[in-house]
């Protein structure tokens, strides 16, 4: 395979306009983005809001009906082939071969990037080293954690050192502590100057680890910017989140009053203030209702601009 030798672009990624359509459903609906290189940009949405039509069609593996791509400096789909020897990709479901030992999965993945054995054998322990798999370089796949099968599927995405990672909800299924390695992991990646592109279903990972993010619902961008930028354009600074017997008739007597915005969700009233003084004074004499004080965070801003409702 031929390398990539020079990339002209500033932005490792570049999506204008793009649309996709399945029949008479457009999936993708006239989307924009960059990626700056060395930055971690998300993609948020509800399910089946666009987000993977989206990776598919900037890693080439879908054709756009309209709109342009360029991915490290390159037009894609048209030289889509090129451009992903120098790309990684963790997709949502580890497909790690079972037949093979950990180091094995790692030199035969290698082969796909023109890579020799010996030189993939050569990439193995440092790889291991940085998923924290040093000591499983013979173990067979049967025998790892679900958090170890994913620290090896980022660690397989890094075999051709990439500049470009495609993350689709890598840290979904694990457990805090593992979640939390893989956080520092990418951290590392992008103190390396690496380039990822990340989506998500947990805005606390969105929020520690993107630069910027764009938030898609029913193919279309509904708003984009740093996750602080977001917080501060759509939510009040403060949300005391109520709960208890009665909840209901406090929201409706009390808690709009002293609010800016209400919303109730199950037995959760959610009320979001610029001051909660007032608000919490109040519910101190009500000792039927419980309460929680938090800053706005990222998850507000995704609920009140997608809404509620559960998707499948």
């Amino acid at each position: 395979m031929a390398a990539i030798t020079s990339v002209s672009e500033s932005d490792a990624l570049r999506v204008e306009r793009v649309v996709k359509r399945y029949g008479d459903a457009i999936v993708v609906d006239g989307i924009s983005f960059a990626v700056a290189r060395g930055t971690c940009f998300g993609l948020l949405g509800p399910n089946g809001a666009g987000k993977t039509t989206t990776l598919r069609l900037a890693l080439g593996l879908a054709a756009p009906d309209a709109g342009s791509i360029s991915l490290l400096g390159l037009p894609v789909p048209e030289e889509a082939r090129l451009a992903r020897q120098r790309v990684g990709v963790v997709p949502q479901i580890d497909n790690i071969d079972p037949d093979f030992t950990v180091a094995e999965n790692l030199v035969v993945y290698a082969r796909y990037f023109g890579i020799r054995d010996a030189e993939a054998h050569e990439r193995v322990p440092a790889l291991l080293e940085f998923a924290s798999l040093s000591g499983k370089r013979d173990a067979r796949i049967q025998t790892l954690s679900g958090g170890m099968k994913r620290r090896l599927t980022l660690a397989r995405a890094l075999v051709n050192d990439p500049d470009i990672l495609f993350l689709d909800e890598p840290t979904t299924g694990l457990d805090p502590q593992a979640r939390h390695l893989i956080w520092d992991r990418l951290k590392n990646l992008m103190a390396q100057g690496k380039t990822l592109l990340l989506t998500t279903h947990f805005m606390d990972e969105a929020e520690r680890l993107c630069d910027r993010l764009a938030i898609i619902d029913h193919g279309r961008k509904i708003a984009e910017g740093a996750p602080r930028e977001l917080i501060a354009e759509h939510i009040e600074p403060e949300v005391v989140e109520v709960y208890g017997e009665g909840v209901g008739d406090w929201l409706r007597n009390q808690g709009a009053r002293l609010s800016l915005r209400t919303e109730r969700s199950g037995e959760t009233a959610f009320c979001y203030v610029r001051d909660g003084t007032a608000l919490l004074e109040d519910l101190a004499h009500r000792p039927g209702l419980r309460f929680l004080k938090r800053q706005a965070n990222l998850e507000d801003v995704f609920i009140k601009l997608t809404g509620r409702e559960l998707r499948d």
